[in-house]
């Protein structure tokens, strides 16, 4: 199948492209629970942060617990906790440090793994079933220390959101540089439409055009950016040219953006209402559940007049993990199997429009996928990059304060800076 050779070596190219990890063993097995004659009553708390998908999980957790009833004689009760994606981070740190931990959580591959598993807050899963079955390429991303703490659900080929028909009804391509992008921004405002859908009033998404810009600008030209951030001996005056495809879509967009959240925005463009969105394809249930025929694309953003440094943003992002404080952690690591479920998980993966994790998920990719792909194939790619959580956190009010007019890009730069620095001596 054409689409599944494509998807594979999507996951061939994510091993090729990320820092070698040791495989190695875990802390221990998952303790299979012995026969009982009673029922074992289990509660979990279960912290997910895409409220977006509460009805196909709650679904799929109804399936989990009749099979450990029907298969261990466990009556699990499932207490299910989604709270807004921008929230999501504060209110679970805050968990974690009353002492209030969830068994399950979500966190980001990239950006949250290194302080969580820092802090000590991952159970080792080295030895759950699902492990094996999962593309090297993502289980490097999920790994620390030679050990799998987490269970990957949303592996990511991603850039800006565009529609086809209106790029087609004007003759337009996805432009590969900034003068490009100002050129597709005056043909679409000559012809009465409106470049880019904004979405502010969730913090989260401005802070997609950083991250997008920051990718194409580091990758192509401070690849050691990272890294001197790190040891103190770099800035964000380095890469300040993020913020001229910044400004272009902040000076195109729709308004009242802070009137508009993820729901509002994947309805305005699927209505046409802006020809492209700085969003990622992880909103496809909901652009589509607006208009089921929205004809879109994904495209690398364009950063420079280096065509070439217009990349499509490679990341594992949504991960799931369990707390090492659980009181029923063998549920807890049961779930996450159930997950990855060999019969079952194909379905809920496909109704999600995730991309597929695991050897055995062969499902048809979408056409949007396959385009972001295509860019991926060509070398136009890179990985997702691994910054301090405090400074994405910063950078999304930031970006939203700066739309207003309220802080200037050295005032920007300057901020970043400092969060940096104090996110290392915090060890974040």
């Amino acid at each position: 199948m054409k689409k599944t050779a494509i998807v594979l070596g999507f996951f061939v190219l994510l091993f090729a492209l990320a820092l070698p990890v040791v495989a190695g063993g875990g802390s221990q097995a998952r303790p299979s629970a012995p026969e009982e004659q009673e029922v074992r009553k289990v509660e979990l708390q279960v912290f997910m942060s895409f409220p977006r998908f509460r009805d196909q999980f709650e679904a799929y957790f109804e399936q989990f617990k009749a099979q450990q009833m029907a298969e261990k004689n466990i009556d699990v009760t499932i207490k299910l906790e989604m709270p807004p994606g921008d929230q999501a981070n504060q209110i679970l740190r805050t968990r974690f440090a009353a002492g209030d931990a969830p068994d399950v959580y979500t966190l980001h591959a990239i950006a949250d793994i290194p302080s969580y598993y820092q802090a000590g807050y991952m159970e080792d899963l080295s030895n759950a079933d699902f492990v094996p079955s999962l593309f090297d390429g993502v289980k490097n991303t999920v790994m620390r220390d030679g050990k799998v703490v987490a269970l990957p659900l949303e592996s990511l080929a991603w850039g800006y959101l565009y529609n086809r028909d209106i790029f087609a009804k004007y003759g337009l391509t996805p432009p590969r540089t900034v003068s490009e992008m100002e050129r597709v921004v005056t043909t679409l405002k000559a012809n009465g439409e409106t470049p880019f859908v904004l979405a502010f009033q969730e913090s989260w998404i401005p802070q997609l055009m950083m991250a997008l810009s920051l990718g194409g600008v580091v990758s192509s030209d401070v690849p050691d950016f990272v890294q001197r951030m790190n040891n103190g001996q770099a800035s964000y005056v380095e890469v300040r040219q993020v913020f001229e495809i910044i400004d272009i879509i902040m000076a195109n967009g729709t308004d009242r953006p802070f009137e508009v959240g993820s729901v509002a925005g994947s309805a305005a463009f699927a209505n046409g209402e802006g020809a492209m969105w700085v969003q990622g394809p992880w909103m496809a249930e909901s652009i589509l559940g607006a208009n089921p025929d929205l004809n879109f694309g994904v495209a690398p953003l364009p950063v420079s007049n280096d065509p070439s440094a217009a990349m499509i943003n490679l990341a594992t992002s949504t991960s799931l993990a369990v707390s090492p404080e659980s009181r029923n952690k063998d549920v807890a690591i049961d779930l996450l199997n159930f997950i990855l479920d060999a019969e079952k998980s194909t379905d809920l993966f496909e109704s999600l429009k995730f991309n597929p994790v695991a050897k055995f998920h062969d499902y048809p990719v979408f056409p949007w996928i396959e385009e972001a792909l295509t860019y991926v194939s060509e070398g136009s790619a890179y990985l997702d990059l691994s910054l301090p959580g405090a400074v994405t956190g910063e950078t999304a009010n930031l970006l939203q304060t700066y739309y207003l007019g309220d802080v200037t890009q050295n005032q920007i730069i300057s901020t970043l800076d400092a969060t940096w620095a104090k996110s290392l001596e915090a060890g974040n």
